[in-house]
């Protein structure tokens, strides 16, 4: 295991501390042994694995408290500058086998300053949902974030769109970046004009570390058609496969073109180009058929 907290070296603007949710139960769902071998992580007992993924102990070398990552984006091409890890954080970062920069990052685990009056909690339902998108994804050749860690927690939630009380659950995904299109655009927004090249360079180094040069001054157009490049393969990949993500706001749509943050997704049942996967897409907009163009509006915010 290598640990590494290279996201907090962006320092205190790009992110808040917050302590995870006390969860009156910790039951071990689903552990990924074959994702967690390829950081090193596959040794750990499940009382182990339970104190690091349902208490969110910290790994050694890590971060010693969860980072909530800051961003805005456009939801529906609509501008909304009030969002933000609102149900999870930036709980670890390692790297695989190969090398590469790997980010731990939750969904469920409890309230942050970002989660805008909601419980900051993930349904069991929900949390089974993304298990099994990321592993057809993954198995179908998408570059998709893997869901590592998934522990009921307990509770009971109330919820509008499904029966409740139903249960509650947290999830840990492994995935290569937590940066995303709307990390960009908040920076764009409040014309932080001295954090926006933080993160560029932090980028270029972390993710592209090919395009990297010093005194480079085509930077930053090189690397929106790598960003560009990858997005679009994702995409075209998703249409191979017959998947509808369903949410595909630019806050959802990360630097490195994994797929990841599964919520309303679903497969094709027939070849329909009009069918959408979220029941609140009234207009289409998302729909299987217009996610490439779904794609390249986001790239160019």
């Amino acid at each position: 295991m290598k640990t590494r907290k290279t996201h907090a070296d962006l320092g205190d603007g790009f992110f808040d501390l917050v302590k995870p949710a006390v969860f009156p139960q910790t039951i071990l769902r689903y552990r990924n042994q074959r994702a967690a071998a390829s950081i090193g992580l596959d040794l750990l007992s499940d009382e182990q694995w339970i104190d690091h993924f349902g208490r969110f102990e910290p790994l050694p070398g890590s971060f010693e408290q969860p980072l909530a990552l800051r961003y805005h984006g456009h939801q529906f091409q609509t501008y909304n500058a009030d969002l933000g890890d609102g149900r999870g954080f930036l709980y670890a970062q390692l790297e695989d086998q190969a090398g590469r920069l790997m980010d731990l990052g939750t969904k469920g685990s409890g309230r942050t300053p970002w989660s805008r009056g909601g419980d900051g909690r993930l349904t069991l339902k929900g949390g089974i949902r993304e298990v099994l998108a990321t592993s057809m994804l993954e198995a179908l050749g998408v570059d998709t974030s893997r869901s590592l860690s998934l522990i009921e927690t307990g509770e009971e939630l109330e919820r509008g769109d499904e029966p409740s009380p139903t249960r509650a659950s947290v999830l840990v995904r492994l995935s290569h970046s937590h940066v995303r299109i709307g990390t960009f655009q908040r920076l764009s927004y409040f014309r932080d004009e001295e954090r926006l090249r933080s993160l560029l360079d932090y980028s270029v180094k972390t993710y592209f570390p090919d395009l990297w040069a010093e005194g480079d001054n085509d930077r930053a157009p090189k690397f929106l058609a790598a960003v560009s490049e990858r997005v679009a393969i994702t995409g075209a990949r998703w249409i191979a496969s017959g998947f509808v993500h369903g949410v595909l706001n630019s806050d959802n749509i990360n630097i490195t073109g994994e797929s990841f943050d599964y919520g309303p997704w679903r497969f094709l049942p027939t070849y329909d180009p009009a069918f959408t996967a979220a029941y609140f897409d009234e207009s289409g907009l998302y729909a299987f058929g217009r996610q490439p163009d779904a794609l390249a509006w986001n790239l160019t915010r």
